[in-house]
């Protein structure tokens, strides 16, 4: 049994999680039940970004007193889990930078690299942006405004502790240049080595208390705590360490927001080199959602609650609109008025009315047990429509895997494009085929070839759409007679799902009885 560890990034707790924070959440957790269904030992690591200025600014705001910032970020981590419970997403641990564990851990990377002479004192003159927490040269802010964040930047003079990036620029280049994988999509990975190209400072690794106190101190100077970033990119050996688990490492995916990419893809990397640790096997950085044209934040006040659009609709509706209406790695747009109208076409009017029309035959025709197949007893003509339909439905689960482990590895969308696409087939199957014309002959055969034909297909589909809409896929399960989705994820035999796949027969049992509940999708009518 192979193994699969991946992570979302650690989120700052100054404010609650959006539907971008959803979006990464999502994105991870469908590909952890992905590769559970392979059978595959998989850990997903989640949590949350504790220490730093923002957050002790956030404190003070919220009417902490200073040294009280614990109490603070412990009143706001609950809403985080909160969110993640509601939106089915099934992690191993949630991870806070606050925890004892993670503590020990940044402590050991940072005893280690001091001993190695890749942490020295200094003196940093120059621009600093506090929203960010991060120091930019003359010219990387040459506007006088973050390149980051665009709020203003100020002249900062103190001695503090640095890293030596610069010592390791030669080999992380190579390195990925060498492995086209390490960073994903390309175009990240091209805006990495140009970054590169330009030439590496020392990363400031420290924050004088006198200053900031709010953060783990330095074990070597105890007048200086940890840079945030510095200290939360290890929480994904601390997560690992804190469970028993590192066996798990190296990461498989860091699944992480394109803001972030110059800490992940270049800070990180050369930190692990430092330790002489196995880099990461992929860095992923998908793109935004707006509002319009505009990213979502905080201080833009267009942020959109997910749980707010989950009381609405549903929870596996706004799973399917993130993954569907989007390119992984792409911006997003969202818009009520774009949930609503793929919420219609895709999940009411496809999956949805097929899974009912289907199982309302199946009762209608056969009294609710499904019935065998057998091209020989149906209409020549049907046996024909019947091989085209029957191979779509087969091949379903091949495709999908492929696009789970193809290059470049996570094409979600995709696999719900090929999955709509033969649900789309199957409904214009039905409309083709007529098989209330064959009952008005009482052609039993043909009918029974239709009613298996669509059920193939609702059961492969309900394999491929379990990671993206876990409860809807197991009331598909159910309906069909299938038992229970879940348990038989447990006991490992949605495994030979895709070790059978593509072998060229049927997978739906015969005899089988359907249950036919409510509909799975009800249609939204469109305000206005």
């Amino acid at each position: 049994m192979g193994k699969f560890y991946i992570t979302t990034p650690i989120y700052y707790v100054n404010a609650k999680p959006h539907i971008g924070h959803a979006y990464t959440q999502i994105v991870v957790d469908v590909l952890a039940r992905f590769h559970k269904m392979l059978g595959e030992e998989v850990f997903f690591l989640t949590g949350t970004d504790e220490h730093g200025e923002k957050i002790e600014e956030a404190s003070l705001a919220a009417g902490f007193e200073k040294g009280r910032e614990k109490e603070f970020v412990d009143t706001i981590v609950p809403s985080f889990k909160k969110v993640w419970e509601e939106l089915e997403i099934e992690y191993d641990d949630f991870i806070r930078t606050t925890d004892p564990e993670h503590e020990r851990e940044v402590q050991r990377f940072l005893e280690s690299m001091w001993e190695k002479g890749d942490i020295y004192q200094g003196e940093y003159d120059g621009l600093y942006c506090t929203p960010c927490e991060t120091y930019w040269t003359q010219t990387q802010a040459s506007g006088g405004d973050c390149p980051e964040c665009g709020r203003p930047v100020k002249e900062l003079k103190e001695k503090n502790y640095f890293f030596r990036m610069g010592r390791y620029q030669q080999w992380l280049k190579e390195y990925i240049e060498n492995e086209p994988e390490f960073i994903l999509p390309d175009f990240r990975r091209n805006e990495v080595l140009g970054f590169l190209k330009e030439g590496l400072n020392d990363l400031c690794i420290s924050r004088p208390k006198e200053r900031m106190s709010w953060g783990i101190e330095l074990p070597f100077d105890k007048e200086y705590v940890v840079y945030v970033w510095f200290e939360a990119l290890i929480n994904y050996i601390s997560g690992l360490k804190k469970n028993g688990h590192m066996n798990m490492w190296p990461a498989d995916y860091h699944v992480i927001a394109k803001d972030i990419i110059r800490h992940h893809a270049v800070f990180w990397p050369i930190m692990l080199k430092s330790m002489d640790m196995p880099l990461p096997g992929t860095i992923f950085a998908h793109g935004w959602w707006k509002m319009g044209a505009d990213k979502m934040s905080k201080s833009r006040g267009n942020i959109v609650d997910p749980l707010e659009l989950k009381d609405k609709y549903g929870v596996d509706p706004i799973r399917y609109f993130l993954i569907k209406a989007v390119v992984l790695g792409n911006d997003g747009s969202f818009s009520e008025e774009a949930f609503v109208t793929l919420y219609n076409s895709d999940l009411a009017n496809d999956l949805g009315n097929l899974l009912n029309r289907t199982l309302t035959m199946v009762d209608k025709y056969f009294k609710g047990i499904s019935p065998e197949a057998d091209p020989s007893k149906a209409d020549n003509a049907q046996a024909q429509r019947s091989r085209s339909l029957l191979e779509s439905a087969l091949n379903l689960v091949p495709g999908i895997k492929e696009d789970y482990l193809d290059e470049p590895g996570i094409l979600l969308t995709e696999a719900l494009s090929r999955i709509m696409l033969v649900i789309g087939k199957a409904n214009k199957y039905i409309e083709e085929s007529a098989p209330w014309e064959f009952a008005k002959k009482g052609d039993t055969g043909s009918i029974g070839l239709i009613m298996a034909d669509l059920l193939e297909v609702l059961r492969n589909a309900a394999v491929g759409l379990y990671p993206f809409i876990p409860y809807s896929a197991g009331q598909m399960w159910s309906q069909m007679g299938l038992g229970d989705l879940e348990e038989a994820l447990e006991k490992g035999e949605l495994v030979r799902e895709f070790e059978k796949a593509g072998a060229g027969e049927r997978r739906f049992p015969p005899g089988v009885r359907t249950e036919k509940g409510d509909p799975l999708f009800m249609r939204i009518k469109k305000e206005g």
